[in-house]
């Protein structure tokens, strides 16, 4: 577990790097491979407008998703990040629950937490707060937030079970749960599975989706719904040539 944190970290501390000095992540290093703006994300996944209006593009995600549509968010409302990385849905999610509300990110790595911060006081915005810390120990009280949105960083953890308990645990009653991760759609080799260069990548820690709605159950969580929303074959967004397919997912549960 420690070998894949750490794998984790090293390469999204190379990204951050690359990010700070290009202002997008558009290599092999990045989740979704070269043929990516970032990771399998789309232009359209975003509206050009809300981006302009933090002072970001895409090109600012590692994810698969947008996770802050997905959301559905509201003014007043408290909104936590798993893994925020440069920032992005943070500062967008900041935006959409102003003036009273307020966006949190947690992420491990360094490098991404100077990254975010810069692109906070850049936006000038407020009501965000980056945090320290992992996303199997959230560095936030209990029933503390509203929203936990995530975008293609669960997969990156081992323990994936550990992850939900902790967005169950700092979600308020009726809190949302509103994630777009990576998932395995057909079983990936044993070798790519155990490579934690494609763990960093966000393919070898994929799960079937029958595994991560059980997981969600045995957290807490009700009214699961899962999306598909782009499969990606052997050679696509990150895949080794070989057997298998993963895609991305939108993930959306409740605390009852």
């Amino acid at each position: 577990m420690d070998s894949i944190r750490d794998a984790v970290r090293s390469r999204y501390a190379r990204t951050a790097i690359q990010m700070q000095e290009t202002g997008r992540c558009c290599d092999s290093a990045c989740c979704g491979g070269t043929d990516a703006i970032s990771g399998p994300i789309h232009e359209a996944d975003y509206v050009t407008s809300e981006l302009a209006e933090v002072g970001l593009t895409t090109g600012a995600s590692l994810g698969c998703g947008n996770p802050t549509a997905l959301a559905e968010l509201h003014p007043g409302e408290i909104v936590l990040d798993l893994g925020s990385g440069a920032g992005l849905d943070v500062l967008l999610s900041a935006r959409r629950v102003a003036p009273d509300g307020h966006a949190y990110g947690v992420d491990m790595t360094d490098e991404m937490l100077a990254l975010a911060n810069a692109n906070k006081a850049k936006a000038g915005i407020q009501n965000a707060t980056f945090l320290k810390g992992t996303i199997e120990a959230v560095p936030l009280p209990d029933a503390s937030t509203d929203v936990v949105i995530s975008n293609c960083v669960i997969n990156l953890a081992a323990d994936k079970s550990a992850v939900l308990r902790e967005a169950f645990r700092v979600l308020r009653p009726g809190g949302r749960l509103a994630v777009a991760d990576m998932v395995e759609v057909e079983p990936l080799p044993a070798e790519v599975k155990g490579a934690l260069d494609a763990w960093s990548g966000c393919v070898a820690g994929t799960i079937p989706v029958a595994a991560y709605e059980s997981a969600l159950v045995s957290a807490g969580f009700v009214d699961l719904e899962v999306e598909i929303t782009q499969t990606f074959g052997p050679g696509e967004a990150g895949l080794p040539a070989g057997d298998g397919k993963i895609a991305s997912a939108y993930i959306r549960a409740r605390r009852p």
